[in-house]
């Protein structure tokens, strides 16, 4: 007898938060969150996590390394609404309050590769991802908030992988974070979608609203 074709497909994606590039600050951490459509539901891991606090390395890189593990499963009935990964990373002021020193998304990689083992595929994929705080709109309030310890930024870091409203917000570019993804997909082929070819490594691009990584 013919097994049922499935109804869903899952999205497995273990790897890590591993660097970041500051040049300006040091002993950081880094929070994650995913956002996703609804069609889409989590069905092991964790959505979000919070690393340790690191401080630089003393080679010549002067990296921040946290290697902090990321290991969620995600089902859906179509890609629309992938997932992304949001990064928001921390640190002290001259005060030692901690404030936010950069805002990043990415969608999980879409294409997994072709070493494939009963319809499951997987592969590896490395994201460099620009990071970028929100700016004051006048010197005035730029000094009041630096005075007060109150720096500008987003109630819902979510807001940063959905794109609306973003175009009034000024920001300014600030660091790098890079992460490592391991991801594995089943039955999407059962279900007729095709994976492409496999990706390529590399710096991310913007990321593209709420819909299907291009």
């Amino acid at each position: 007898m013919a097994a049922a074709s499935p109804s869903v497909f899952l999205l497995m994606v273990n790897g890590q938060v591993e660097s970041a590039q500051f040049p300006e600050h040091d002993d950081l951490y880094c929070k994650y969150c995913f956002v996703y459509g609804q069609d889409w539901a989590p069905t092991a891991g964790l959505e979000e996590g919070i690393s340790q606090i690191t401080s630089k390395s003393l080679d010549a890189r002067r990296a921040l390394v946290w290697n902090f593990p990321i290991d969620v499963t995600f089902k859906s009935t179509n890609p629309y609404g992938w997932p992304q990964i949001v990064l928001s990373v921390y640190g002290p002021d001259v005060f030692g309050n901690d404030v936010v020193r950069g805002y990043g998304a990415v969608h999980v990689p879409f294409s997994p590769g072709r070493t494939a083992v009963c319809e499951n595929v997987c592969s590896r994929h490395k994201r460099t991802v620009p990071m970028f705080v929100p700016e004051s709109t006048s010197k005035l309030q730029k000094f009041t908030s630096w005075f007060m310890g109150r720096r500008p930024e987003y109630t819902d870091p979510k807001v940063v992988a959905q794109g609306e409203g973003r175009e009034v917000t000024r920001v300014r570019s600030q660091g790098f974070v890079t992460l490592l993804f391991n991801v594995v997909t089943k039955d999407m082929k059962k279900l007729g979608y095709d994976t492409g070819p496999p990706d390529t490594q590399g710096v991310s691009g913007p990321s593209p609203p709420q819909g299907l990584p291009t």
